[in-house]
């Protein structure tokens, strides 16, 4: 069915975020384009009610926007709830943040809302000609202030754009350094957080890279997906724990040392959140090769059981 835009569940893109007593959150109103394409009537109601029930001690220290976060000793409550739908522009739009107060509590977080995704925007896919857009990810840990021992988890997110063939020293936004920030970044001005990406006593940031085994997400994907995705990640980097020279076990170091106290997933949740970001890349090759799609619905398919079995309540 097609549901105009008075009925769109709440979502968030770079033009509608408002602020409210210092946190940034998505407004009530609802966002153009004017129409969305549901399969069914049930599916409308299932993403309306998917967040409900988080516990609401998950959202705190959380805040969400295309500005940069306020980094408190505190941990402030979300105001309001997660958006459904957060739309990516494509191009020159500052990178939305995500934050939370340690990297397990974010992956936990994005676990349990099965009801959040983000999506290109219309206007993305009209200027990309509806080709196949990816996700670029950098994880930054940061501290409030110098005497705390507390490192926030900070991710930052835009649509991957593909480099100017012609621009002086192009190659190092493609050959996986991920001390350097992905093209899509320079497109538009840098939160202060970011501008000075290299290592100090209060920040530290990674560029997640592309790999065989642990692609760049492609779009549409679910917060649930996304929170498999990082934990791939983070698994890729340990793999590279006793390699110096590509960079790669830097994520694996940051964990360690940022959250000492086992922060990061244990090992039953790393096996389990590992081999099933395995099934779902494998699966929706195979099917985007015998079918001539994507893998965005199998891969909610084999999520939601992993949701409920891993990591709700």
């Amino acid at each position: 069915m097609v549901i105009d835009a008075t009925q769109r569940p709440a979502s968030v893109d770079a033009t509608n975020f408002r602020r409210s007593s210092g946190i940034l959150h998505a407004p009530e109103t609802i966002r153009q384009p004017s129409s969305l394409s549901l399969r069914s009537d049930d599916s409308d109601v299932t993403t309306r009610s998917a967040n409900q029930y988080i516990d609401t001690d998950l959202l705190r220290g959380v805040s969400i926007g295309f500005v940069a976060p306020s980094i408190t000793p505190e941990l402030v409550p979300l105001a309001g709830s997660m958006p459904d739908i957060i739309s990516l522009p494509y191009g020159r739009c500052p990178p939305l943040h995500l934050q939370a107060p340690n990297w397990r509590h974010l992956l936990k977080l994005m676990a349990r809302l099965s009801g959040t995704r983000f999506e290109p925007t219309v206007e993305a896919l009209a200027v990309t000609r509806s080709a196949q857009l990816h996700l670029r990810t950098v994880v930054q840990f940061v501290r409030p202030h110098h005497s705390s021992a507390d490192w926030r988890t900070v991710l930052w997110f835009t649509i991957d754009h593909p480099v100017p063939t012609s621009l002086p020293g192009g190659r190092k936004y493609t050959n996986g350094d991920v001390d350097v920030l992905p093209w899509s970044y320079t497109l538009s001005s840098l939160p202060a957080l970011l501008r000075d990406n290299s290592d100090t006593m209060l920040s530290k940031c990674y560029t997640i890279p592309s790999s065989d085994s642990v692609p760049f997400p492609a779009l549409p994907i679910t917060f649930p997906n996304m929170a498999m995705y990082l934990q791939a990640a983070l698994e890729e980097s340990r793999r590279y724990a006793n390699d110096s020279s590509s960079g790669l076990r830097k994520l694996a170091k940051m964990v360690e040392t940022c959250y000492p106290n086992g922060e990061s997933s244990d090992d039953g949740e790393r096996s389990r959140v590992g081999g099933l970001f395995k099934k779902v890349i494998g699966r929706g090759r195979k099917d985007k090769m015998k079918k001539g799609k994507g893998g965005n619905e199998d891969t909610y398919e084999l999520v939601t059981p992993f949701v409920l079995d891993e990591w709700g309540p």
